[in-house]
């Protein structure tokens, strides 16, 4: 089949690279190679166009002038060229037939136009491996080439090309879209293949050509002109180009293949930035260092431009940005969706020790790695009523809403590491179902013209609103139902594209994972979608529903399971209420018939939670009943959910409940933040394939004994803690000792997470300190503690430590005895950016939640993988650590899990260590100042109050830290320790964890399109 692309007449056109057409053919006298002609065929003028650089149709007219013999060039036996100036009037006519080889098309236009000819006009026809080609061209006069000799030339240049790059081309060809859509459109189909038939060139001189034209076409600045920020936008935009084409036709792969694919459902995704880590990935860090050196600009400066995508809080959303980069790197068929927050969390500022909640402005100068989809927007109803209709003997519910607003798709690349495959984040953004209320404006109502699209954008503007207030709440649930009624309207939509009206094989195509309870709303949504809007039975919605489903829970602690008011919900979502009732109505009647009139149990078990004239939804409780799965994320958090908070519910169905231990992705959290550690294990393993098999650490522990390679390894840490220093003092205005140790607990603020332990241990140490002499003092191990994370909002007590922290901080280094002996700071505004220095940087690091609590945690993973001793609890994934790393290289302390609630029960007769009391007394006294506000605080550990048990682990703890400094005056034993807690990470990489998922609960397949070598024909890409 052939297609067309035409162009007006040459004559008028503007002269290319700012030369005449004089100048672009030459003047200068003929060669005697090139016989003279009335087509002006000449090659001695070309070099003015070469003033950029010269082109391979350049090269091979300067040697054709100059008499080299390169005729008999030989390369393509299917090549045949006819260069035809006589059966049209108005054209020269050049045709070729040859291999179909990427950028024949591009390599022809370029050819022509270095011998000084215009292509007028284009055909491209296209069969199996060959493809036949037809330029209709003139000289730069606008008439055509008809002299003989001008016309051998044009043919023996041509083929020389040809044949050249038959021979030498090795880049890979872009895959040919095999669906439906371009058939309407055959005339075009070879044409667009043939644009853009090859990938982006990745030589430092293309890449450097990328940037200028973006910081040119884009960014329309000037090219001898842009700042740091415009170089960081420009590189990133030249990037995404390359990640754009990979996900193009990896998405394009998915859907020729047709396989069950993966979305993972999440209202947070902790990006980072993405800079780096795209390049990483891409293997294309060194190539854009060199190309941003030669232009005059530094990488480092570049990253430090970028803002961290403010869309998530803390390990739930660092979580579920791991598992995208495992899910692409393990080439799973797999998609995130969320919701693009404006503002995201907060900014958080601490003023005098005070915590400041600022809106995050990450958006205000645009986001270069996202990629607007207005085509892709789905109506998003709330409020209004459910009419009911008979019709045919069934009942029709229609939803009438009282607001509508609509989710429009903002898109982010993911790409995998070592891998062709790029996968996909979907963000939602909130915009008026109308932009503007015209006729209220012109009536005078300005206000009410305008308050549409503000309740609107309110929906996804700040990640988890206060919710201490109705209002609060309410924004809440309609971000959740946001975000996953139009993900799942997307969802459908892309199946029935290749499944028409029939939903049979929806459970397998289709796999939905909640990543805790935040989802849930999604449950009666898609039984609502398929019922309501495709017409099915409840049968078939709910057998569809429960099959598609799985559920991750994060949590132990009761108070944190989600729950919404009945009257909400049903304000709100008054459809999704009646569901949410008839579900647990059959749900309750199954329950009858296994256990009989048990109500206590079937109370404990029912969606709807009954009491104090009160109903709440249990949003956990509907997860669990419509998954076909439930996991933890923790070995211990597992067997605790089945014997605590679900344990009606694992009685029932046992069946249900596996463990998947949640990883870290090692490639940003170990090779890519810490490059010089990197390094060092890829030269001491011999291989740098520990990237993608982080097991292959183990064979550390061949080297932990060696004196050499001990010190390769202290050196490195030293080198990270001078940068880890360098972010203190620009954070804080505080100079730490580099030589000190290095001690970190940076996460979420929160009781259970017990940073209040750690600062009463630090009073503890400081009273030590202020008690000895000073020669006993120079004995003592210097140490740096830094702690850091933000409180929510709300959470009072949270803030309340914060201040506790940072005035403690005040009193220990302005105190002259102290000095370099002992150091506290708090650091303000912890993100992803700032752990990517904290963590290589740290030596011990704190996980010292009450056993019971912490469902796993992740950072703890990353402290380990980076030669960061810990310090911790048997809880979450510590005690998984310790079985992989050794017990002896962490330093454990406090009660186990199993006795935690009788000694909670007994706490209010807890014989109290002394220097508990002594450390509490002293905060009240006001010895920190604060003394008022700090009462809470005081009294939050005292008697049945302590409900997380400090005072019971008190003295362990301080005996862990005593065996803390014994180490660490042994250096060598300390860094044989740190290089044995890297050897044993293999289990916590999050591709590992994937693995799991992907066997064990999704049944989704790796899905690895072909490595782009091979020709296959391309086309575009379909609304994804």
């Amino acid at each position: 089949m052939s297609s067309v692309a035409s162009a007006p007449a040459a004559v008028g056109r503007a002269p290319l690279a700012n030369f005449s057409r004089s100048a672009r053919r030459g003047v200068g006298p003929r060669r005697a190679a090139v016989p003279p002609g009335s087509g002006a065929v000449s090659p001695s003028g070309f070099s003015s166009r070469g003033s950029r650089h010269r082109r391979p149709g350049m090269m091979i007219v300067q040697a054709l002038a100059e008499g080299a013999d390169i005729s008999d060039v030989e390369g393509d036996a299917d090549l045949s060229i006819v260069v035809d100036g006589d059966s049209d009037a108005q054209f020269t006519i050049v045709s070729i037939k040859a291999t179909n080889r990427p950028g024949i098309l591009q390599l022809m236009k370029t050819t022509l136009e270095d011998l000084g000819l215009n292509v007028e006009k284009t055909e491209v026809d296209m069969e199996g491996d060959l493809t036949a080609d037809t330029f209709y061209v003139t000289g730069d006069n606008g008439a055509k080439v008809d002299d003989v000799y001008d016309l051998a030339n044009i043919k023996q240049v041509i083929k020389v090309v040809l044949n050249a790059h038959y021979l030498k081309s090795n880049q890979g060809a872009r895959p040919k879209d095999s669906t439906s859509f371009l058939e309407a459109n055959p005339r075009q189909k070879d044409l667009l293949y043939s644009l853009m038939d090859s990938y982006a060139k990745n030589d430092v001189l293309s890449v450097q050509k990328s940037i200028v034209d973006h910081v040119e076409y884009t960014l329309a600045r000037s090219r001898y002109r842009f700042d740091d920020f415009e170089a960081y936008q420009a590189t990133s935009m030249s990037v995404r180009d390359r990640l754009i084409e990979s996900w193009n036709d990896t998405q394009q792969y998915f859907r020729e293949q047709d396989p069950k694919r993966v979305y993972y459902l999440s209202m947070e995704f902790l990006m980072g930035r993405s800079l780096t880590n795209s390049l990483f990935n891409l293997d294309l860090n060194g190539t854009y260092r060199e190309a941003l050196k030669q232009l005059g600009y530094e990488m480092e400066n570049l990253v430090e431009k970028e803002r961290d995508a403010a869309l998530g809080n803390g390990g739930l959303g660092r979580l579920a940005a791991c598992f995208l980069d495992s899910m692409a790197s393990e080439n799973l068929p797999a998609w995130g969706y969320g919701i693009r927050y404006q503002y995201g969390m907060f900014r958080q500022e601490v003023i005098e020790g005070f915590q400041h909640e600022n809106p995050d402005y990450w958006l205000n100068f645009g986001n270069p790695w996202e990629i607007e989809r207005p085509n892709i927007a789905y109506p998003i109803k709330f409020y209004g009523n459910v009419e009911i209709l008979e019709s045919e003997g069934r009942q029709a519910f229609i939803w009438n809403s009282g607001e509508e607003v609509t989710a429009v798709a903002y898109d982010t690349p993911i790409p995998g590491w070592n891998t062709p495959n790029t996968i996909n984040m979907r963000l939602w953004s909130a915009k008026p179902s109308r932009e503007f209320d015209l006729e209220s404006f012109n009536t005078g109502d300005y206000v009410q013209a305008i308050l549409a699209k503000q309740r609107a954008e309110t929906i996804s503007a700040v990640l988890y609103p206060d919710d201490r207030t109705y209002q609060g709440k309410e924004l809440r649930l309609k971000q959740q139902f946001f975000m996953v009624s139009a993900t799942l309207q997307d969802i459908i939509r892309r199946y029935l594209v290749t499944h028409e009206d029939n939903f049979d094989d929806f459970p397998d195509k289709v796999a939905l994972q909640l990543n805790d309870t935040h989802p849930t709303i999604g449950v009666p949504e898609l039984m609502r979608l398929l019922m309501d809007e495709h017409g099915l039975g409840w049968t078939k919605s709910w057998d569809i529903t429960t099959r598609v489903f799985s559920f991750t829970n994060h949590t132990v602690l009761p108070e944190a399971l989600e729950k919404w008011p009945v009257d909400l919900v049903e304000n709100v979502l008054p459809r999704h209420m009646q569901i949410i009732y008839d579900i647990n109505w059959r749900f309750t009647q199954e329950l009858r018939g296994i256990m009989g009139d048990d109500y206590d149990t079937i109370g404990r078990m029912s969606i709807i939670e009954e009491g104090d004239g009160h109903k709440n939804v249990r949003m956990a409780h509907l997860a669990l009943i419509a998954s076909h799965t439930v996991n933890g994320v923790a070995a211990i958090h597992s067997e605790l959910i089945k014997t605590t908070i679900f344990k009606d519910f694992y009685q029932i169905m046992p069946e249900k409940f596996q463990n998947k231990t949640n990883g870290v992705t090692q490639r940003r959290w170990l090779a890519f933040c810490n490059p010089k550690l990197s390094t060092l294990i890829t030269e001491t393993l011999g291989t740098s394939a520990w990237i993608k098999e982080l097991d292959l650490l183990s064979d550390l522990r061949l080297h932990c004994d060696d004196p050499a390679f001990q010190a390769k390894w202290a050196a490195v840490k030293r080198e990270n803690k001078l940068r880890l220093a360098e972010l203190v003092k620009a954070k804080t205005g505080v100079d730490v000792n580099p030589n000190a140790l290095f001690d970190i607990q940076v996460k979420r603020i929160h009781e259970y997470k017990r940073q209040l332990l750690n600062v009463m241990y630090i009073i503890h140490r400081y009273n030590a300190l202020k008690e000895m002499t000073p020669a006993e003092r120079e004995k003592q191990v210097d140490r740096v503690c830094i702690i850091g994370g933000k409180a929510a909002p709300g959470y009072d007590m949270a803030k309340r430590i914060i201040k506790l922290v940072s005035a403690v901080g005040d009193t220990v280094n302005k105190d002259p005895d102290i000095g370099d002996k002992l150091k506290l700071v708090f650091l303000s505004d912890y993100n992803v950016s700032s752990a990517e220095i904290i963590v290589p940087g740290s030596e011990l690091s704190q996980h010292i939640s009450t056993a019971g609590t912490e469902a796993s945690g992740t950072s703890n993973m990353k402290f380990a993988m980076n030669g960061c001793l810990i310090i911790g609890t048997m809880d979450g994934a510590n005690v998984e650590i310790a079985e992989e790393i050794g017990q002896e290289n962490m330093f454990i302390f406090g009660a186990r899990a199993d006795v935690v609630p009788s000694l909670r029960r007994e706490r209010e007769f807890f014989n109290v260590p002394p220097e508990f009391y002594k450390i509490v007394d002293q905060i009240r006294s006001g010895y920190f100042g604060w003394s008022d506000f700090f009462a809470p605080v005081c009294d939050a550990v005292c008697g049945a109050q302590d409900y997380y048990l400090l005072a019971n682990d008190f003295n362990d703890y301080i005996r862990a830290q005593e065996a803390v400094d014994e180490n660490y005056r042994n250096q060598a034993l300390w860094t044989k320790k740190s290089i044995l807690s890297v050897a044993g990470s293999g289990k916590f990489s999050s591709d590992r964890t994937i693995r799991e998922y992907a066997e064990d609960i999704w049944d989704v397949k790796p899905t690895k399109r072909p490595m782009p070598t091979n020709p296959k024909p391309y086309g575009p890409s379909h609304k994804m």
